[in-house]
């Protein structure tokens, strides 16, 4: 949880971030969904943000200058790998100087002293043989083999880039988050994840190579190919997690950063840089989990939404949090490129703004572009242009409630929009035909201010409306609404619901019907 990370792009993945004007955030909270004037009272689907796309995969999608650039790196890579290039090459071990230092250790400095002479010595004298020895060494190169002449010799100087003639075998099993790097395998995941590196570094061939050649290395220096099986940070189980999917089927990335407020976990998270590595690590463990939920295929999510909510969070004034969210930054902008689809910030507070002038500097402007942020009163609005209301979490104004067995699998239900005008009154029927049968609904309204009440009524004119909701007035703070009614006849449902205020609503619903057998 904490900070972006284009690479990340990820702050853990993104955290805390640079601030758009007034102008971009009314147009990323408020701008992308208007409401048009005509027929708004019959139910509809919820529309997603125009803007939010992901963008292509596909070679055919690409244009040429982009598609030029990754056969480019694709040939850069394959010559690197089959070469044994990719990686650094460990110099050889200094036993002589580890032996000293182990003598100093066990007999003193005077003993130190001695073993320095001699290897400085030793050290001359085989300056002074140098020049005999590689004589010698092509004396005798011209004395095996007489009639070959120098031919040999030569070719021992030019350098040998085959692997099997040096007698092993070359890696070709290089991968990155699953997927084969080597470009002759043919894996349609290859393409994708090089685009990523080459998008990050806005299609410069040379730099996209780099970067991916430096992020190999960290996993390798830090271990992380094997950090998910590895039990990091049990506490910070509340602080960051995986929930759902958004419209585009990217997994969704919760970070809270309120659960510092408490001190006690905040000491026990950033209270030393060993606890401060060890959150670095979690957070790295975390961006792993969420990219084995991802489909890194062409057409497919290959990215996350990150969603970082600010309320109660400690804020810049405590120094140990500045710093490992500026950790974070550099690890994940420099080793995860392009995996965050979108990075959403609710719940903001003022000091949020003031922040801007610190983290803006660390992030590159195509991670900028992918920042939204929601004041308080805007957040279920906002996480609705981008994640279905079935799928956002309860406590974020959603209908996803935690163990819910009424609206799960494919009865989940897809929730249904009506419009409100400013001072009317509209109801919603939910039909209950089957004697015995139990309804089921989930109804929310953004903003409530609203009158609203429940009743069934059923189909015999001679029998009696039911109320099973009495009329009340419901609060701008009310929640998500879940109610029930079994039927003893049949009938219908009728959600009345009367707009007092002076603004539209939004009422959102969805609604099952389980069966008496």
């Amino acid at each position: 949880m904490t900070v972006e990370v284009n690479a990340e792009e990820t702050r853990m993945t993104e955290v805390i971030a640079v601030v758009p004007t007034q102008e971009e955030t009314e147009k990323a909270v408020e701008g992308d969904e208007k409401v048009k004037d005509g027929d708004e009272s019959k139910p509809k689907k919820v529309e997603k943000c125009s803007s939010y796309r992901e963008e292509s995969n596909f070679l055919s999608d690409l244009k040429e200058f982009e598609k030029k650039a990754l056969n480019e790196l694709k040939a850069k890579l394959e010559e690197s790998i089959l070469g044994d290039n990719l990686y650094k090459k460990e110099g050889p071990k200094k036993t002589h100087e580890k032996s000293v230092s182990d003598e100093k250790d066990a007999k003193g400095g005077d003993e130190s002293e001695k073993a320095g002479k001699e290897e400085a010595q030793n050290e001359e004298e085989r300056k002074e043989d140098g020049v005999d020895e590689k004589e010698n060494t092509a004396q005798e190169c011209e004395e095996e083999k007489p009639d070959a002449g120098t031919e040999e010799c030569e070719e021992e100087k030019k350098p040998d880039t085959s692997n099997e003639e040096k007698g092993f075998q070359t890696d070709t099993e290089i991968s990155l988050w699953g997927v084969p790097l080597l470009p002759s395998k043919g894996a349609e995941a290859t393409d994708v994840v090089l685009l990523k590196f080459l998008r990050a570094r806005e299609f410069k061939v040379n730099d996209a190579f780099e970067m991916l050649k430096k992020t190999l290395q960290w996993r390798k220096e830090a271990r992380i190919d094997s950090i998910l099986d590895e039990d990091l940070c049990a506490d910070l189980s509340t602080a960051a997690y995986m929930n759902g999917v958004d419209r585009e089927g990217h997994p969704v990335c919760y970070n809270i950063f309120g659960v510092f407020d408490s001190e006690e976990l905040y000491q026990k998270t950033f209270g030393s840089e060993e606890k401060r590595s060890q959150f670095l690590r979690w957070r790295c463990q975390l961006m792993e989990k969420g990219i084995q939920k991802l489909d890194l295929k062409p057409g497919g999510a290959s990215s996350l939404l990150q969603i970082n909510d600010l309320k109660k969070s400690p804020g810049p004034a405590k120094k140990e949090l500045r710093i490992s969210t500026k950790q974070a930054i550099g690890i994940l902008q420099d080793n995860y490129p392009e995996l965050v689809a979108k990075n959403i910030f609710i719940n903001v507070p003022f000091w949020y703004y003031a922040l801007n002038a610190l983290i803006s500097p660390f992030l590159t402007q195509r991670t900028k572009s992918k920042f939204v942020v929601a004041r308080p009163g805007k957040v279920t609005e906002t996480l609705l242009k981008y994640i279905p209301m079935e799928e956002i979490p309860e406590n974020y104004g959603g209908f996803k409630k935690e163990n819910d067995f009424e609206f799960s699998g494919k009865d989940g239900g897809v929730a249904s929009e009506l419009i409100m005008k400013a001072g009317s009154t509209e109801t919603i029927e939910l039909p209950a035909l089957e004697v015995g049968s139990t309804l089921v609904w989930d109804l929310s309204i953004l903003g409530w201010e609203v009158n609203y009440k429940e009743e069934f009524v059923p189909i015999d004119e001679g029998s009696y409306t039911i109320i099973v909701q009495k009329a009340k007035k419901m609060s701008s703070q009310e929640g998500p609404i879940r109610n029930s009614f079994r039927t003893n006849e049949p009938g219908k449902v009728v959600l009345t619901i009367e707009n007092t205020s002076s603004k539209k609503k939004r009422v959102l619903h969805r609604y099952k019907v389980n069966k008496s057998y």
